[in-house]
């Protein structure tokens, strides 16, 4: 059981949930929610309106699209954006999917509302013997909610 949703703030802002493109495509598109500008140099936070839903052992990957990159020399800032299974409605945020990118090039890169900037793989993991962290505390927020 695996999906996407649209968080509450975005309810009413047309946003699409992620499709694949072609039957062997492994991720899903995601969209910017509003219209942003990425500074040449400067890390800028894209909201997509979205939340996913995974198994507990599972969790979401998000790379930025190549094409979108190599022409725009754009990457995401942590290489691969990862979304644990335990943010999905998390009181912090609601489980809101954001993509971190860096604009590398020399000129400000303009992203329209709706336009695909990212793609994000659902993908299995494995814990180690005697991993404990279930007896953690709960998560409450996005970015380095689990500490530095």
């Amino acid at each position: 059981m695996r999906g996407f949703e649209v968080i509450s703030k975005y309810k009413d802002a047309g946003i699409e949930l992620p499709v694949r493109k072609t039957a062997a495509s492994a991720g899903y598109d995601l969209a910017a929610a509003e219209d942003v500008e990425l500074l040449p140099g400067k890390v800028t936070i894209i909201p997509t309106g979205l939340k996913a839903y995974m198994e507990p052992d599972e969790y979401l990957g998000l790379h930025v699209r190549s094409g979108f990159a190599i022409r725009n020399a754009i990457s995401c800032i942590n290489n691969v954006g990862i979304v644990d299974s335990d943010y999905y409605n998390n009181p912090g945020n609601e489980g809101h999917i954001m993509v971190p990118l860096i604009n590398h090039g020399s000129e400000i890169v303009r992203v329209s509302k709706g336009m695909r900037v990212a793609q994000a793989i659902f993908y299995k993991y494995l814990t180690a013997d005697g991993d404990e962290a279930g007896k953690g505390e709960a998560r409450t927020g996005g970015f380095g909610s689990t500490g530095e």
